[in-house]
């Protein structure tokens, strides 16, 4: 059996290891996640230096280890030079690169989220970034189609609680849904808050129950409330390009990106680190906080 094996990855993650080695995650569509050591790679003359970089695509020749595999050779195919001159671009990165490291698999085949990865750090790097809210808007499309390649991407069509479909009221300046990541995406919040009185009366409210429950009789937190155009923006999601919106309206993605990173954080377990460097370089650009 050979001890070498070919594959073509971009890199994830890097750590240092030892005095000039360092450890490299990558991802492949051919094995998904690896693991393998670039070899005096934080040596000033080495060949592997410029190719240990985050997102940059090399084609490798690595051989196996006991514990981990070593890079014999790198020879780089693709690089994104224009995240690195911009923090909230680069910062965006990484906030994506961190989704696929828990959602990508090893020793299997990772061809779709490879694809779409490279996909969205595309859409990243030649972002025009005049209007800064852009950022949020790629993010949100993003983590939707990730969670969509997983099977798991919110509900949003529809109410998690009664399965009837949601359709933005835009003559009602007051209209509302509710957002709920443990529910799964958006609910009405007449059926929701029918629930909570049947929790507390569910005698008395049994027999005028109109709508299917799918959910156990508890407390359901609702995260957001949500506008007809907000909702309109988080339906569009599903589609493969972003919806165009009135500049004006630009800054609701921040909400609407603040509602999937609470869900995939929901589903990571974890919080998203990056996030927290994106939410300080837009207020550093924008004098507000967030």
């Amino acid at each position: 059996m050979s001890r070498t094996y070919k594959v073509t990855g971009i890199n994830l993650k890097s750590q240092a290891l030892g005095e000039s080695d360092r450890i490299l995650t990558i991802l492949t569509p051919q094995l998904g996640l690896i693991r393998a050591i670039a070899p005096a790679a934080r040596q000033a003359k080495s060949s592997l230096g410029g190719r240990s970089g985050v997102f940059v695509v090399n084609e490798l020749l690595i051989a196996k280890g006991r514990s981990l595999d070593r890079i014999i050779q790198a020879d780089t195919v693709k690089t994104y030079p224009g995240l690195a001159v911009d923090v909230g671009k680069f910062a965006a990165g990484q906030y994506l690169a961190e989704i696929v490291l828990c959602q990508a698999l090893s020793e299997q085949p990772q061809e779709e989220i490879y694809q779409l990865l490279h996909k969205y750090l595309h859409k990243l790097e030649v972002l025009d970034i005049t209007d800064r809210y852009n950022i949020y808007a790629y993010l949100a499309h993003a983590v939707f189609h990730f969670y969509a390649l997983e099977g798991l991407c919110p509900q949003v069509q529809a109410c998690c609680l009664t399965n009837y479909t949601i359709r933005p009221n835009f003559a009602d300046p007051n209209w509302r849904v509710g957002f709920s990541v443990t529910a799964g995406g958006t609910v009405c919040l007449q059926a929701w808050e029918n629930l909570r009185q049947e929790k507390h009366q569910p005698s008395a409210l049994e027999s005028n129950l109109n709508y299917q429950r799918v959910v156990h009789r508890e407390d359901i937190p609702v995260s957001a409330r949500l506008d007809a155009t907000e909702l309109a923006m988080l339906q569009y999601l599903s589609e493969t390009e972003i919806i165009a919106t009135d500049t004006n309206q630009n800054y609701r993605w921040l909400s609407i990106e603040q509602i999937l990173r609470q869900y995939a954080q929901y589903h990571l377990g974890r919080p998203i680190r990056s996030a927290t460097l994106i939410d300080s370089y837009f207020a550093a650009n924008h004098d507000a906080t967030v």
